[in-house]
């Protein structure tokens, strides 16, 4: 693990993403390649650094999330 993800915490929206993930056993980077979102959006979702809305609601209908 890189010191940068050690020092931004996983809000509970982002573990949600990483439960379904597991779930559908599939890693961020094949989910990001198999749907055409950025890696650095799905981390931005995961840690909060960011709203990053279009792919908010991507990943929301893609791993049936409730709307946050």
């Amino acid at each position: 693990m890189s010191q940068l993800n050690s020092k931004r915490p996983i809000t509970p929206y982002g573990w949600a993403i990483k439960q379904r993930l597991t779930e559908m056993r599939v890693d961020q980077k094949e989910f990001c390649r198999m749907y055409g979102i950025p890696p650095y959006r799905l981390s931005n979702l995961i840690h909060g650094t960011r709203r990053a809305e279009r792919y908010r609601r991507q990943v929301e209908k893609l791993l049936d999330l409730p709307p946050s």
